[in-house]
């Protein structure tokens, strides 16, 4: 396992953009986009290796990854919220 394996890397359709959205919360804001979710999702892992790579070539440390039971449990939590609810109910996003 690298280290890209460690972090959470999603990808969603989003209806206002017409495509699908790549995103890895953890490492970078933004991320990548496209019309379909497989190049999407590749797309994306290449960015987090580049990523990774770049702390790594200015000697920072990566933050801390976010996955497994611990992204189960912030999901979990914000599924629960009543934003959550409204977003749902509105088909809009709700914000971490």
């Amino acid at each position: 396992m690298n280290a890209a394996d460690r972090y959470v890397k999603l990808i969603e359709w989003s209806d206002s953009d017409g495509c699908f959205l790549g995103s890895c919360p953890e490492l970078f804001y933004g991320g990548c986009h496209g019309s379909e979710s497989r190049r999407v999702f590749d797309d994306l892992c290449e960015i987090v290796e580049e990523t990774i790579a770049l702390y790594r070539e200015d000697g920072k440390s990566l933050p801390p990854p976010m996955s497994g039971r611990q992204f189960v449990s912030v999901m979990q939590g914000i599924a629960s919220s009543s934003q959550a609810v409204d977003a749902v109910r509105h088909r809009a996003s709700v914000g971490v």
